[in-house]
């Protein structure tokens, strides 16, 4: 009933007319993402998905799609919410992030700042990396959707500048750098239908010119 009720109020938040309004409010996800997102409350996390899955392979390796800042849309809100417990979550504890490893494709991220004070988590939307520094980082890697598993990515760039968009529709530019800037890389290329496995491969391509 939990569930059905949920799934209810999504969908009606994107069909309902807003009140005092002619304006249709149109939510920039899908109904079946809706659907998904709405299926329990904000603070249940949302299966991971994984490469060892056919199915969710196939849509880790798809490209996101952009995603309309609005405060005011609840799906969205429900959505990032459930993001944020889904990386929180016991079973996970991770640093980051992106929503296709929940099945949702959308440009959406949460990463932990541990280049500022008390480490916090912050969310962004519709990130996009405007420019690699020359000097490179080496770190070790994993990732929620790639089962215990881990690796040394030697590729990763020191500093990086990114442009991204805040839940109150504010276009933002910042620049990166460190270890932080990994995790922004790496959660980003998720956007992209990218594994950090695949830095691996070129690595080694690189290595046999």
């Amino acid at each position: 009933m939990k569930k059905k009720l949920f799934i209810l109020i999504g969908i009606a938040i994107i069909a309902s007319s807003c009140s005092g309004s002619k304006r249709i409010f149109k939510s920039s996800f899908s109904v079946e993402q809706s659907k998904i997102i709405m299926n329990s409350d904000s603070l249940t996390p949302m299966r991971v998905y994984k490469i060892n899955n056919t199915k969710d392979s196939l849509l880790l390796r798809t490209k996101s799609d952009y995603i309309k800042a609005d405060p005011n849309d609840m799906v969205l809100k429900t959505f990032i919410n459930r993001l944020y417990a889904t990386v929180r979550d016991s079973i996970s504890l991770g640093v980051g992030i992106a929503a296709p490893q929940v099945g949702i494709l959308k440009n959406i991220i949460w990463v932990q700042r541990f280049d500022k004070e008390n480490f916090p988590f912050e969310v962004y939307l519709n990130p996009v990396i405007k420019s690699y520094s020359e000097k490179k980082q080496t770190f070790r890697e994993g990732c929620l959707s790639i089962p215990n598993r881990t690796d040394t990515i030697n590729t990763r760039a020191f500093s990086i500048l990114i442009e991204y968009d805040t839940m109150e529709a504010e276009h933002k530019t910042e620049t990166i750098e460190g270890f932080t800037s990994v995790i922004f890389q790496h959660e980003i290329d998720h956007l992209n239908g990218i594994l950090y496995l695949d830095h691996l491969k070129k690595e080694v391509v690189d290595a046999g010119k």
